[in-house]
């Protein structure tokens, strides 16, 4: 008779424990991998946030090394000109929110603020609420305005294209004003205003107190052509 070898079975116990821990190890390392991924709050994915009018697309800064997971840098953006362009957009909202000298300085109440709002967006709309901010800026920004021109007594009104960074800038400061307004000596909260006035600019409604500001400066700039 043919002797049957016998393998231990100590040794295949061990095998397929060994090949266990490996797995569960690669498992551990791919969830690893995926949270890398920057996420504002640790909720909102920068990922596929389309920036829909081309020229703003270097002054709303939401992408690649801009995405960060609070709207909080502590970065020198005033030190040079035209270096805020490249502080994150939603930082800049918080920014505008500080205004009125009670609120100076108040950074802190500005991000959560925004945090709420975020949130407020998401549960009205479903969508990812920095791409709302970001359509509501494009639509807020007014593409004409008017200036004074001439001197010595004879001042005429002149109108002029508006720059891209510009744009930017003055969508966020009326978009700041319109929800501070709506808020003072209101029920609502500033949370609330925000998210309201961002939601009407985004589907570029007249109900938002920006996208009315900016049809009024188009339309005044447009009789001083």
């Amino acid at each position: 008779m043919a002797e049957v070898e016998e393998t231990p079975v100590e040794e295949t116990f061990e095998e397929e424990v060994v090949e266990e821990i490996a797995a569960e190890e690669e498992e551990d390392y791919a969830v690893e991998g995926t949270a890398t991924e920057v996420k504002l709050f640790g909720k909102w994915s920068f990922a596929e946030i389309e920036i829909r009018d081309i020229s703003l697309e270097d002054y709303i800064a939401c992408k690649g090394d801009h995405a960060t997971f609070l709207p909080h840098t502590a970065g020198r953006y005033q030190k040079k000109r035209f270096r805020k362009a490249s502080c994150p957009i939603v930082e800049r909202l918080a920014c505008c929110l500080m205004k009125k000298g009670r609120n100076a300085g108040k950074k802190l109440m500005a991000v959560r603020i925004v945090q709420h709002t975020l949130e407020i967006i998401h549960l009205l709309t479903d969508q990812n609420p920095i791409q709302v901010v970001v359509d509501a800026i494009i639509n807020s920004g007014p593409r004409e305005d008017s200036t004074r021109v001439g001197g010595a007594g004879v001042v005429r009104r002149q109108a002029v294209d508006m720059s891209p960074f510009r744009r930017v800038n003055y969508a966020l400061y009326l978009l700041a004003t319109g929800a501070r307004e709506a808020s003072f000596r209101n029920l609502k909260t500033m949370s609330e205003c925000l998210a309201e006035e961002l939601i009407n600019a985004a589907r570029g409604s007249s109900n938002s107190y920006a996208i009315k500001k900016k049809d009024e400066i188009e339309r005044v700039s447009k009789s001083n052509r």
